[in-house]
């Protein structure tokens, strides 16, 4: 997919991101769904928080920074295919554990904002970037920025759909 595709998908994503964040009642955001699982306010915190450190992992190899390694062959089906395998259930990786926690309105949307600064700071530079270098993900292996950039959308997308099931169990209610 085109890097400039990519883009406006992320930020029709982010949209969406900000539209649902309007929207969630606040005495829901931080309570456990009747699904199990993460909250409202832990999804949105993991979500920007890893998206900001795939954002400073595509700056790196824009810098230069980054490795000559390969991408792995599943990493490469899953940024092909702009999803993750469907119906399995992932979990977050150890080091990012304690990343993931309850934050109120106003973190959430700094966050979001944040995000959305950062992304268009890195934007313009993508172009520039050497495809050959890389940088680790802690689940796909090594990743060029423009590839850092797809997983950042499929990562999002992956969690927007989590909310609307979030946001289905609290309807059912």
């Amino acid at each position: 997919m085109h890097t400039s595709k990519v883009l406006q998908s992320i930020n029709k994503i982010v949209d969406a991101y900000e539209a649902k964040l309007a929207s969630v009642k606040s005495e829901e955001f931080t309570l456990t769904p009747p699904i199990g699982g993460w909250s409202y306010s832990e999804v949105y915190a993991h979500i920007f928080d890893s998206s900001l450190l795939s954002l400073q992992a595509a700056q790196k190899c824009i810098d230069g920074e980054g490795v000559a390694e390969k991408t792995q062959l599943g990493a490469k089906v899953i940024l092909f295919f702009g999803m993750l395998p469907p119906g399995k259930r992932y979990k977050v990786p150890k080091r990012l554990m304690d990343r993931a926690k309850k934050i109120d309105f106003a973190t959430a949307e700094q966050f979001v904002d944040d995000f959305e600064v950062l992304l268009a700071k890195i934007t313009p530079q993508l172009e520039k970037a050497n495809p050959s270098l890389k940088v680790a993900h802690p689940r796909l292996g090594y990743l060029n920025a423009k590839q850092w950039l797809r997983f950042i959308e499929i990562h999002l997308n992956h969690h927007l759909k989590q909310l609307r099931r979030i946001e289905k169990s609290f309807l059912a209610v």
